[in-house]
């Protein structure tokens, strides 16, 4: 018999707000396609200083190999790290700030979706600016703000129909985005490369985090996409994989074409427009670029449906696709790896706390418990408690996993506090207060995630006794 789901028209799509359920219908390559083009990005190009440790003064610390390989590193943890928030996802067809009701509890979890919109809608933006400036790069005769507008009209025409743009990206956009790959690499170590050895190795673990910062930035929405997912499975493997192999390739290519213009980050764009075809590949890149733009705003709508589920995802399209649009008209790129360490000191602790939880302490709720104004759950409520993880808006409030998040978060801070210059002095001055001295070895990524974990195992523990 054909479901009620299967008759509606839009069954092949998102729905349109939170009442209605998520249809199953994004195969592994589908998925693979989409994590594989957001893996592909201009702000690797134009970002890859970042893994290589750059000092207060913007000055690189470690050498280009030593970025590469840290590059590498920081990418396959987070890719694992992304391919643990894909499954809840697909496991409870629910989207990321909805799972984190189960985590938090309803009230709490307003929290984390706040931070979470906050640092969307900044992604957004930070996308639309540098597919302006990378347009400006191929062809000045449009203005700045032609470009921006123009970036901005696609990515909310994307979002309008996101499942659909998923489909779209497998078919025609994957296949542009590989060949542009190839073209680019033959072109670029055919350049007399210099020495990509000179320089140190001490800030290895910073790179390495700068980089997984990356890839932990798309974990708090991971779940929106892969609640589409007809296996748990297809969601691993697609994010994990998918994300990481592409990730590594664009990022490799970034930091080639950083030696060939000896570091200096503006003029990073200059490789990839020499060869005879480079503008015509380099277009690709510029005209892909939108998708990135399109997850973070379909993302950040479906966020903000936690706050009012049953707000239509439509609507909220448009609206964050022109206020992204303004922002990027008036802001600028220029705190861009800053704000990669304040997202991965919040999200990475975050992660380990859900993984923790979700896959190996008690799932606090089950469906047996009473519904609203005791007696039995209703319909709907039990839904919400599928597999005993409670994402219904009644789901009570969880303090102890929100100091375990907290724990993860000061660790995080201690070992790597960023280079916001207010920020990072607050927490300097605490480890001075602490006498704690960072070793070489740390990563911040890698403990924070482990405290955060582990502290949530404990509190699960002794809570539930």
């Amino acid at each position: 018999m054909t479901s009620d789901v299967e008759k509606r028209p839009e069954a092949n799509e998102a729905p349109f707000t939170l009442d209605e359920p998520a249809p199953k219908v994004l195969g592994f390559w589908d998925q693979s396609a989409f994590w594989a083009n957001l893996g592909v990005s201009l702000l690797a190009f134009s970002g890859a200083y970042t893994v290589l440790a750059p000092d207060d003064d913007g000055a690189p610390t470690i050498s280009i190999m030593a970025g590469i390989v840290a590059m590498a590193v920081g990418t396959v943890i987070g890719g694992l790290m992304l391919g643990l928030a894909a499954v809840p996802g697909a496991r409870t067809g629910q989207p990321a700030m909805v799972l984190l009701r189960g985590l938090f509890g309803a009230r709490l979890s307003y929290a984390p979706t706040v931070l979470n919109i906050a640092q969307l809608i900044g992604w957004g933006t930070f996308e639309l600016i540098v597919i302006a400036d990378a347009a400006r790069e191929l062809w000045d005769g449009v203005p700045r703000w032609g470009y921006v507008v123009a970036a901005g009209a696609i990515t909310t025409v994307l979002t309008v129909w996101p499942l659909g743009s998923v489909r779209l990206l497998r078919r025609y956009v994957t296949v542009a985005v590989a060949i542009a790959l190839v073209y680019f690499y033959v072109e670029l170590v055919r350049q007399p490369l210099p020495d990509l050895t000179e320089g140190s190795w001490g800030g290895f673990w910073i790179g390495a985090d700068a980089a997984l910062a990356v890839s932990i930035s798309w974990v708090p929405v991971a779940a929106d996409y892969t609640r589409h997912s007809r296996t748990e499975r297809a969601a691993f493997g697609a994010a994990s994989v998918g994300y990481s192999a592409t990730q590594i390739i664009a990022y490799v290519l970034g930091l080639l074409a950083l030696a060939l213009v000896a570091g200096d980050s503006g003029r990073v764009f200059d490789p990839f427009l020499g060869p005879t075809l480079g503008v015509v590949f380099f277009a690709v890149f510029v005209l892909r670029e939108a998708d990135q733009s399109f997850a973070d705003t379909y993302s950040t709508a479906v966020s903000i449906q936690n706050l009012f589920p049953r707000a239509d995802r439509r609507v909220l399209s448009v609206a964050l696709g022109t206020g992204i649009t303004v922002l990027a008209l008036v802001l600028d790129i220029g705190d861009y790896a800053g704000f990669l360490t304040l997202i991965g000191s919040v999200f990475v602790p975050m992660l380990g706390v859900l993984a923790a939880d979700f896959f190996l302490g008690r799932r606090h709720r089950s469906s047996a418990e009473p519904g609203e104004g005791g007696g039995a759950p209703s319909e709907a409520e039990a839904a919400a408690r599928l597999d005993g993880w409670d994402v219904s808006r009644r789901a009570p409030s969880r303090w102890g996993m929100i100091a375990a998040w907290a724990a993860g978060f000061v660790v995080y801070q201690l070992i790597n506090p960023g280079t916001v210059r207010h920020w990072a002095g607050f927490w300097r001055d605490v480890r001075d207060a602490l006498h704690f001295v960072p070793q070489t070895w740390m990563s911040a990524s890698l403990l924070s995630f482990l405290v955060a974990g582990a502290a949530a195992l404990l509190i699960g523990r002794v809570t539930r006794r």
